[in-house]
């Protein structure tokens, strides 16, 4: 049986992905203590019950959440069984602000939204490195989660089902805290001060011909692109399907988005399923 464990920071869209899934053939149980997921497997197995694929939503509403799961990812593990871990997250601002506009309050903290935030994540920092897939939500639709998702869990060889996220931002507005790498843009002349291209981002050809006339961001780009080539199948071996590069300047508007679409469209040339956010434009 193919099993997918859900989890990840409150608001970051685990009832969508399970929505996503269920229309995927998954049988998807949201909830479910970690201690009973076994049960249910070996249950569902001997009654013949015909499911082949399961999602489990575990998250921390639940109060002993966190060695419950370890200790059932190891007991997967022992068994042999066949499973990933996926992990939804997304910035502290776009958490907030949905927790705004539904009005709810956070589940670790009642009173403080980026409080409970803040805590949810050092808790669950060390079952996110022990993830197969991470997801950002922060600048999703629905449909563009859907899609991702269903890049992720398609047929076919494994490395076509790696997926990278770059990430460009402002250190200005400080660094994010899910990237897996981190790179440092800032040693390019920066456009901002040059008048005719101040008003414009590194989405304009114009700033991007500019920052990539640059020998050395020319050599970032080919660097880093070989980098995650070769380092690609030793992810994929440990069982993690995706990788999130943020790259950062000043502000976050010229050199940080130009180097980040650059990099993409080499990924992509590559074969790789890319996903691009701007943070700070």
């Amino acid at each position: 049986m193919e099993l997918i464990i859900v989890t990840g920071l409150s608001g970051a869209g685990k009832s969508q992905a399970v929505n996503c899934m269920e229309d995927l053939g998954y049988y998807c149980v949201d909830n479910m203590p970690p201690t009973l997921i076994n049960e249910f497997i070996e249950l569902a197995e001997s009654g013949g019950a015909g499911i082949d694929k399961a999602a489990f939503v575990v998250d921390i509403r639940q109060g002993r959440f966190l060695k419950d799961l370890r200790d059932c990812l190891d007991n997967f593990a022992k068994q042999g069984r066949d499973y990933k871990v996926m992990f939804l997250e997304a910035s502290d601002a776009a958490l907030i602000r949905r927790y705004q506009e539904t009005r709810r309050a956070h589940p670790l903290d009642k009173t403080s939204v980026k409080a409970g935030i803040d805590e949810e994540r050092q808790r669950l920092a060390d079952i996110r490195a022990k993830a197969s897939y991470v997801i950002d939500t922060s600048f999703y639709k629905i449909a563009d989660l859907n899609e991702e998702i269903k890049h992720l869990l398609s047929s076919g060889l494994e490395p076509e089902r790696f997926s990278i996220t770059i990430e460009s931002f402002g250190y200005k507005y400080g660094v994010p805290q899910e990237a897996d790498w981190m790179l440092d843009a800032r040693f390019i002349s920066n456009p901002f001060y040059l008048t005719s291209m101040r008003h414009l981002t590194g989405n304009n050809m114009k700033v991007r011909e500019f920052v990539m006339r640059h020998e050395l961001a020319k050599k970032l780009v080919d660097n880093v692109a070989q980098l995650v080539e070769s380092l690609v199948p030793g992810y994929i071996k440990e069982g993690k399907y995706s990788l999130k590069i943020a790259v950062g300047c000043t502000g976050g508007r010229h050199r940080s988005v130009a180097i980040s679409n650059e990099l993409a469209e080499r990924f992509r040339a590559a074969g790789k399923h890319v996903v691009v956010l701007h943070r700070d434009l």
